[in-house]
């Protein structure tokens, strides 16, 4: 008679990891699995490649890189004594795995190797990787983990179901999940299908923190056979996160619930076609300290709002951008306007004010209402004020200009001077002291062009490039709220926005209002609809035509912008890539 297996007890490490740092990463998971031994688990599950960090791109064609690793993962195992580690790495065998360790008794006692490789959106790992052959299982103290990565659960049956049929009670699953808005919820929702659909628990741990253009939000999960949320880590925060599972309410739910005999039968007598049944890789002893107590789950983070977290994805990409470059301190220009509000908030919050300086760069055009709100945020915020006026530079440009200018009339020429001149200050200080420059603009105003090569544009890091204009009001309104002393005064929000660079200039005489340009936007970008089928969306012919027609001229700029943060499904850069040099549909 097989025995009931004991509860078990997980930790789900929810570590920040940094690309290439892999002494530093090694460190942090040693710190961890520690820290899971002495919270009693059995097991403890870190993210995919959370030696290595993620995403390495190139670094994994340095055979010196993944030998490093290599070396560092063998020293790890030494030290994982009295628990199971699981650690995504890069495994340089007969070719490159995106793979996990399992760590048992001071040796690596198994390697899976992933299965499922994404080679879309964001994701190139079919570039990188050789696919894995097989499923597998581990055996920890009676209970059966099947072993997966990431891509391999998101999509339906193997390896996942192969692992279960084949007698898997918990499917594991290291993960580095890239955050776009409503991402968490919406995997959340498909972790819950996919432990109903294979009747066994899952337990999902996801990588957080920014990594360049990606933000990773964590929200690392542990659900029952049935779909019901154990546990769950918080959003865009570091957390080892205990639970206890019962892998023998897993075998009464298939006693209860016999579907899938049929298919276990097939894959037994090798039937299921080219997915073999799952093969048992190691079978380990119950570690010393394992001593599950207590009720049954663990901690349950609380949810964010979609304004709470998309500003918790934008704090987290500039954070860890500046920090994990070695920036002390960010500069950019403050205008008094929506767009730059909400980058300083943003800043401030990421960095703390004592390491944002904003400036202050007043021209002819610049309102006294627009400059006295910029004075007014940067104080409410606690950052460095430089100003700059720039009327004196516009001279001196005008006079260098006007024999080669003669003959003509003051156009768009002039007003992008100003933005560059702009440009030149920030970048200054920039070279001068060792900041990173913050650029302003958004992604309604990137997509068609409504910004300057080499002035708004120039810089290090695009804060707000995945975020449209109207996201923008919502942001600044939702973290308005949140602080009682409101530090961006209303009449940022009540003003028509306008760049300022000419009298009386307003956005809405260059664009269309910018909730029919957001739409458009949402459609053309992030949809790939044509123009036809926007107008049958209900969207003005006339406008949908200009807007397109902007987008596509546009490319060149985009190509030259900084890296941003990536918030939707189809960011410039890494989601989105078209050909500068194309006909189709001029």
């Amino acid at each position: 008679m097989t025995a009931r297996p004991e509860p078990l007890r997980v930790a789900v490490a929810q570590m920040n990891a940094r690309v290439g740092d892999i002494a530093g990463n090694a460190a942090r998971i040693s710190e961890l699995i520690d820290r899971a031994r002495d919270g009693g688990a059995g097991v403890v599950v870190f993210p995919e490649l959370a030696l290595s960090g993620y995403p390495p791109e190139d670094l994994l064609l340095k055979t010196h890189f993944l030998d490093a690793t290599g070396a560092a993962l063998e020293e790890l195992a030494s030290r994982a004594e009295g628990v199971v580690a699981l650690v995504g790495f890069p495994e340089r065998a007969d070719d490159v795995y995106n793979a996990a360790a399992v760590l048992a008794g001071g040796r690596v006692a198994a390697v899976y190797r992933k299965i499922l490789l994404p080679n879309y959106g964001v994701f190139d790992e079919q570039r990188y990787f050789q696919s894995g052959a097989e499923p597998a299982l581990v055996e920890v103290g009676g209970v059966t983990l099947g072993l997966t990565i990431c891509e391999d659960i998101w999509e339906p049956g193997p390896p996942a179901i192969a692992e279960a049929l084949s007698g898997a009670q918990v499917i594991v699953n290291l993960s580095a999940s890239p955050y776009h808005a409503g991402k968490g919820l919406e995997r959340e929702r498909m972790l819950s299908q996919r432990a109903r659909d294979n009747l066994c628990a899952v337990v999902f741990c996801n990588m957080v923190g920014g990594q360049d253009e990606l933000v990773f939000d964590g929200h690392s999960v542990v659900i029952d056979q049935d779909g019901r949320l154990l546990a769950r880590a918080p959003q865009f925060a570091e957390a080892l996160t205990l639970c206890t599972l019962d892998p023998g309410a897993v075998t009464a739910r298939r006693l209860q619930d016999t579907r899938h005999r049929a298919a276990v039968r097939r894959a037994r007598d090798g039937s299921e076609g080219q997915w073999p049944p799952a093969r048992v890789l190691a079978a380990l002893e119950w570690p010393a300290s394992h001593a599950p107590e207590g009720e049954l789950g663990g901690e349950r983070a609380r949810l964010m709002s979609p304004e709470e977290e998309i500003y918790a994805a934008l704090v987290t990409g500039v954070r860890d951008y500046a920090d994990k470059n070695g920036f002390s301190r960010v500069v950019f220009g403050l205008s008094g306007g929506i767009d730059s509000a909400l980058v300083a908030l943003v800043a401030a919050d990421a960095l703390g004010g004592e390491r944002v300086t904003c400036v202050v760069m007043p021209s002819p055009y610049s309102s006294d209402a627009t400059q006295a709100d910029a004075r007014t945020i940067a104080r409410n915020l606690g950052t460095r004020l430089v100003e700059l006026p720039i009327a004196e530079a516009m001279e001196g440009y005008e006079r260098l200009l006007a024999e080669a200018f003669s003959g003509t009339e003051a156009d768009l020429t002039e007003e992008n001077l100003q933005a560059r001149i702009r440009g030149n200050m920030v970048m200054a200080l920039s070279n001068k002291f060792g900041w990173l420059v913050l650029t302003t603009g958004n992604k309604s105003e990137l997509s068609v062009g409504y910004a300057t090569l080499y002035g708004d544009m120039a810089g290090g890091f695009a804060v707000l490039k995945d975020v449209y204009k109207g996201w923008v009001y919502r942001l600044v309104r939702w973290r308005n709220a949140r602080d009682e002393a409101q530090p961006v005064p209303a009449s940022v929000l009540e003003r028509p926005p306008s760049a300022e660079l000419r009298h009386e200039q307003r956005d809405d005489e260059s664009l269309p209002p910018y909730d029919v340009l957001d739409a458009i936007l949402a459609g053309y970008v992030e949809g790939d609809l044509d123009a036809d089928q926007l107008v049958h969306d209900g969207l003005p012919a006339d406008e949908v035509a200009r807007v397109i027609g902007m987008v596509d001229r546009a490319e060149y700029k985009r190509r030259q912008a900084p890296p941003g943060i990536r918030i939707t499904t189809k960011a410039f850069g890494r989601d989105r890539r078209l050909p500068i040099t194309n006909r189709f549909g001029r």
